[in-house]
């Protein structure tokens, strides 16, 4: 598992301070607010200040004192420490999702990889890719376990989902 996760991108800038504007891809920007730090080009950047506003991420950079300075940080990605980010017992990153080989409950065999995990108003849906396509929705009455360790992610399927 990667150290570093993707967690927004800087839009834009926000005033002549120097603050970022950053697009938190987390289920609530707030999250983002509660880290002493962000990776950004391959360096740990200090976060002096952080607040949400209309759903982004207002941050002031150590060392990032102006517009000139924020307006040069415009499209980076944010990265954070996974060892700082606090998740409850049982909760996995998105991240960690992806590439998953995906296990049948009733036959254990194989369906294929999670590729993709998207994120729709209603709740996640896994794109499972292998002899075919299948999609399954994250909630548990088809996600049945989840282990990282083994690279496993184990789907009760229904019929018409095959």
């Amino acid at each position: 598992m990667k150290r570093y996760l993707e967690a927004g991108r800087i839009v834009n800038t926000h005033g002549v301070r120097g603050e970022v504007k950053i697009q938190p891809w987390t289920n609530d920007a707030a999250f983002l607010c509660g880290f002493r730090s962000l990776r950004i080009h391959d360096r740990t950047v200090r976060v002096l200040a952080a607040r949400v506003h209309k759903g982004c991420v207002i941050a002031s950079l150590e060392g990032v004192d102006d517009m000139e300075a924020a307006l040069s940080l415009k499209g980076s990605l944010v990265y954070i420490d996974r060892e700082e980010a606090p998740l409850d017992e049982g909760e996995v990153f998105l991240q960690d999702i992806v590439g998953l080989r995906a296990v049948s409950l009733d036959t254990g065999e194989e369906l294929g990889t999670v590729s993709e995990v998207m994120e729709l108003p209603a709740q996640n849906v896994y794109v499972i890719r292998g002899e075919r396509e299948i999609l399954v929705p994250a909630v548990p009455e088809f996600i049945r376990g989840i282990d990282l360790e083994a690279g496993t992610i184990t789907v009760a399927l229904i019929e018409g989902m095959l």
